[in-house]
C-alpha cells in the first residue's frame, strides 16, 4: 500500500524534458514555497545536480520581495560558477523571468532555475505575483520547497498554494492555469515520527516528491526513489 501511495500518477522525468526541448529553448523550473525552507540553497542543489548531467543552466533572481535575497542567490551562482540573471529590487518577477528566458534562449542556456519569493500560502497579493509569473511565462516545472518535519501544516501549505495558484490566474486565454507539478522534500535527513508528512502530502495531493534533501551541501540531493524511501520509513 505504501508503495502504490508514493508511486506519484505522474511520473517526472526532467533529464528526458529537457531534451525534449533542447537546441529550441530553455527549459524552464520554478521553485516556490513558504518563507524560510531554503528554496534558493535547494535551487542551486538542482543546479548542481543538473550540471553533473551535463546541462549548461542559469538562475534567474525573481525573489524581489525579500531584502538580500538577491545576494544571497549570487553567492550560490559564484560557487556553482552559474550566470545569475538579476534586476535588482522592487520590479516585477513576472517580467524579470521573461527576460531571464529570453536572455537564456540567446545565449543557449539549457535550463533557467526562477528563484521566487517566500510567501505565506494565504497572502493574496503575493500568490496573485506567483500565479502570475509561472502562468505568464508558461513554466515547464513547479516545483514546491516544503520541510519534512513540518507534519500536516506541509500538506495545509501545499494544497492552499495550489488552489492560490488556481484561483488568481488571470488570463484571456483558455490554457489551464499552471499547479505545482512536483515536491522537494528538505531536511530528510533529521526523520523523526513527523516524516509522514512525505506520506499525507503525495497521498491527499497526489503530486509526486520528485527530490529529497539530506543535508547541507549541494550534492546532498536524491531523486526520489519509493523503495528507499520506504525502508527509511519503516526505520523511523
Amino acid at each position: 500500500a505504501l508503495t502504490r501511495i508514493l508511486t506519484p500518477k505522474r511520473n517526472i522525468d526532467i533529464l528526458r524534458d529537457i531534451a525534449e526541448v533542447k537546441g529550441k529553448r530553455p527549459y524552464t523550473i520554478t521553485f516556490v514555497g513558504v518563507n524560510g525552507v531554503g528554496k534558493s540553497t535547494n535551487l542551486a542543489k538542482v543546479c548542481s545536480w543538473l550540471m553533473q548531467n551535463g546541462q549548461k543552466v542559469m538562475m534567474a533572481a525573481c525573489d524581489t520581495f525579500r531584502s538580500g535575497a538577491v545576494a544571497q542567490l549570487k553567492v550560490h551562482a559564484d560557487r556553482l560558477n552559474v550566470p545569475v540573471f538579476s534586476k535588482g529590487y522592487g520590479h516585477d518577477p513576472a517580467d524579470i523571468a521573461a527576460e531571464a528566458i529570453a536572455y537564456a534562449r540567446d545565449e543557449k542556456y539549457d535550463v533557467v532555475l526562477v528563484d521566487t519569493a517566500g510567501r505565506m500560502q494565504h497572502n493574496d497579493t503575493l500568490m496573485r505575483e506567483l500565479s502570475k509569473l509561472v502562468n505568464t511565462n508558461r513554466i515547464d516545472l513547479v516545483l514546491f520547497v516544503g520541510e519534512a518535519l513540518v507534519g500536516n501544516d506541509g500538506v495545509d501549505q501545499l494544497t492552499t498554494f495550489n488552489r492560490s495558484l488556481a484561483d488568481l490566474y488571470v488570463t484571456s486565454s483558455t490554457a489551464a492555469p499552471r499547479l505545482i507539478d512536483g515536491i522537494i522534500l528538505t531536511k530528510f535527513d533529521t526523520i523523526d515520527d513527523k516524516v509522514g508528512a512525505a506520506i499525507s502530502m503525495v497521498y491527499s495531493t497526489g503530486i509526486p516528491i520528485v527530490f529529497l534533501g539530506v543535508g547541507q551541501h549541494y550534492t546532498d540531493l536524491k531523486k526520489m526513489n519509493v523503495k528507499t524511501l520506504i525502508k527509511t520509513l519503516l526505520k523511523a
